[in-house]
């Protein structure tokens, strides 16, 4: 004798079956990946590696760092992967402004060299203090700038035979007036013993930018020096270079 359960019975046994039945057959989920921190974290510290590859001045276990972020975050450990993304980003950054301290240095020491402008010294001295500051970036743009403006100023003269400072001054690509002689004098004092003395070989810089007052004392002096003799250096051209002993 079949034993018949009432129809309520037998829906409630069927949706039962149904939920079992659903729950075994629900898609295995899977990894999300990376969170959007890590993945920030990881895509600054390559942008920064590439800044400094670029400049090959990357350090060695910059790039174990990130290697090992890479590990973490596929492991799910955001906590770690954050840190030594960071890591890694952090020490690219101070190589790349590393680097650029180390081309700024070079270029105060030659500008320290040339006669500059008020405007220009005050460049000058922004880009110095950005070097103290450790500002790479910032004082390789300023010394650069200001290095390029003063090099384009500035030219290299060979004295050959039969030369004097009177001579080249008065040449049209220096300076077209023999009386602004003083000027090369002053800018090469170091290798100028005597004013009136120079040799063949000798090779001078030459500023085509001097300030109006600069210009203004330079014939002044080339004016009124008074009497001079070969080989000696004279009172009134100390008094010009600013009492400065020359050799």
């Amino acid at each position: 004798m079949r034993l018949m359960l009432p129809a309520k019975y037998l829906s409630i046994s069927l949706l039962a079956v149904g939920l079992i039945a659903g729950c075994a057959t629900q898609p295995k989920q899977e990894p999300t990946g990376p969170s959007a921190a890590v993945t920030q974290a990881l895509d600054a510290a390559s942008a920064a590696m590439d800044n400094a590859k670029a400049l090959d001045w990357i350090w060695r276990d910059t790039e174990d760092f990130y290697a090992a972020a890479e590990k973490a975050a596929k492991e799910g450990d955001d906590a770690t992967a954050i840190k030594l993304a960071n890591k890694a980003r952090e020490q690219a950054e101070d190589a790349v402004n590393q680097y650029y301290l180390e081309k700024a240095k070079p270029m105060l020491t030659e500008l320290r060299r040339y006669s500059l402008s008020g405007d220009q010294k005050q460049r000058m001295d922004t880009g110095a203090t950005a070097i103290t500051q450790g500002e790479g970036k910032r004082a390789y743009d300023i010394l650069s700038a200001l290095l390029a403006e003063v090099r384009s100023a500035n030219i290299q003269y060979t004295v050959v035979r039969g030369d004097s400072l009177w001579g080249i001054s008065s040449r049209p690509e220096i300076y077209n007036n023999p009386y602004q002689w003083p000027l090369i004098y002053k800018a090469n004092s170091d290798k100028i013993h005597d004013a009136d003395l120079i040799y063949p070989g000798q090779a001078f810089s030459i500023d085509r930018n001097p300030s109006a007052a600069e210009v203004d004392a330079a014939v002044n002096h080339a004016k009124t020096r008074g009497t001079w003799s070969i080989g000696e250096v004279e009172a009134s051209d100390r008094d010009y270079l600013g009492g400065l002993r020359v050799r």
